[in-house]
């Protein structure tokens, strides 16, 4: 080859690997700053969920005197005064109107013979013959003054509670206990428990004085006048009021929202709560969220023995969309909901029954009659007449956009372990489920679990034989 041509190759070669070393420098210095972006964003990524899953926060500090009441005055009236239901002429005869009104509508009949769309018009049926023809009012109004019923102002809202202290105290403690109902219960969910908590029984040497709140808003307790009345500030509310009554120290018992206000006052009063007993153990923390949802990879890994009433999750979150809309509902509009449920009695009526029947038994939805004969009609129809009689279901639906309003501070409090012994009741049926692991990181002072093999979310309404039977053997391991 003529030298000419060696020398023009040469240059060719030579440009070539330099070339191809410039790309390498190229390549390499784009691998380095793609790395470095990954490795930032992984950082960034851990970085928070470190903080969101992982921190335990500081116990944030609350005005424990916050004025719920009017603010024209904050005269408070710390006097207990007595109270009575009372189910007026002029309530009796505005319902006899809108009964009447209901009578002459044009029914529509349910698509087949289950509650899957709702709940079936036969079912309804009912329940509105049994409210027109076979409530007493009289006869209710006497049967629940039966229990002793007081008001006092805590924080400018009056307050209801029943009190029921024990007959018979010979050789034996008397433990206060406050029992906390959710949505859409009332206080008429431990009419059935509260003998049962209050009469001494056979090896135990203790027995309860049991005083139990509507919780402010909710049937015979005032609600707020201003906005941000959400659980924690309940908790604290329910914490001035044992402590009015005398009781510097109790237990506290709470299943559904009555859980989370329960969870929070051992979390923000540990030295005063002395245990606490829920029927809805749950653990809100967006890890134990989180790691129940990854448990569907190995159910058994996650859930033991429990697994049959966590998983398939594909199941459980399908229900939760089926049955959650009326949550979104109350999460934003809950005075818009509530002029349509106080306008119409039996509205409020189907509304509230048929929370009870689905979240006692999933399978309600499927059968003819809702599961409505698994409960007396009386009895449901009390609890409803609390809520019409009063005209609080408004106030009562704004505890959810409160919560939701709130959540971040709620699940801050989630996160943040308490000392206060714990004891979790579970039944078959109920909404929400976890085991023992995920309960202990909120509550590493977690005593004891009993799994039902029964029975559904309003456990203290449909089984207050077992609901009582747990709380003194929960009480009696927190002295072990």
């Amino acid at each position: 080859m003529p030298p000419k041509k060696k020398e023009k190759k040469a240059k060719e070669v030579n440009e070539t690997t330099k070339n191809d070393k410039n790309t390498k420098k190229s390549n390499f210095s784009c691998c380095k700053i793609v790395s470095a972006i990954v490795a930032v964003a992984v950082a960034v990524l851990f970085y928070k969920f470190y903080n969101s899953y992982l921190v335990t926060p500081e116990l944030p500090k609350f005005d424990l005197n916050v004025w719920w009441g009017s603010s024209s005055t904050k005269t408070q009236d710390k006097s207990i005064r007595p109270f009575r239901i009372v189910f007026t002429d002029s309530m009796q005869e505005n319902l006899r109107r809108k009964f009447e009104a209901e009578r002459r509508a044009t029914a529509t009949k349910s698509l087949e013979e289950t509650s899957h769309f709702g709940m079936n018009s036969d079912v309804v049926g009912q329940i509105f013959a049994h409210w027109r023809f076979k409530y007493k009012y009289g006869r209710r109004a006497n049967e629940l003054n039966k229990l002793n019923h007081y008001k006092t102002n805590i924080q400018g809202l009056d307050i209801h509670f029943i009190r029921v202290e024990p007959e018979n105290t010979k050789n034996v403690k008397v433990l206060p206990i406050l029992l906390l109902h959710g949505w859409p219960s009332s206080v008429r969910d431990f009419y059935d428990i509260i003998p049962l908590l209050t009469t001494p029984r056979p090896n135990y040497d203790f027995v309860f004085e049991v005083i139990v709140p509507s919780l402010p808003g909710f049937t015979f307790s005032q609600a707020s006048r201003k906005p941000g009345l959400t659980t924690y500030q309940m908790a604290i509310i329910l914490r001035n009021l044992m402590e009015r009554i005398g009781h510097k120290q109790f237990y506290v018992h709470g299943g559904d929202f009555g859980h989370i206000i329960g969870s929070h006052m051992a979390t923000l009063f540990p030295d005063q709560v002395l245990g606490f007993h829920s029927s809805t153990p749950i653990n809100l923390s967006k890890l134990a969220h989180l790691t129940i949802m990854l448990g569907s990879i190995c159910p058994k890994c996650i859930a033991k023995d429990l697994a049959d009433r966590i998983y398939p999750y594909s199941d459980k979150l399908k229900f939760y969309l089926d049955e959650s809309g009326y949550l979104h509902l109350q999460s934003t509009k809950p005075d818009t909901l509530g002029i349509v449920l106080q306008d119409s009695p039996l509205g409020l009526g189907v509304y509230i029954i048929e929370k009870y029947l689905l979240f006692t038994n999933p399978a309600n939805k499927y059968t003819l009659d809702g599961g409505l004969n698994a409960f007396n009609n009386t009895d449901l129809l009390d609890n409803v007449l609390m809520y019409w009689s009063t005209g609080s279901i408004t106030t009562s639906l704004r505890l959810f956009k409160e919560f939701i309003n709130n959540y971040e501070m709620e699940e801050t409090l989630a996160r943040i372990p308490t000392s206060v012994p714990t004891w979790g009741l579970r039944t078959k049926h109920d909404i929400i489920q976890q085991p023992d692991f995920i309960l202990r990181w909120k509550y590493p002072n977690l005593v004891g679990t009993t799994n039902l093999d029964d029975g559904g979310h309003f456990a203290a309404f449909e089984k207050p034989v077992e609901v009582s039977d747990d709380i003194f053997k929960a009480v009696k391991s927190f002295f072990s």
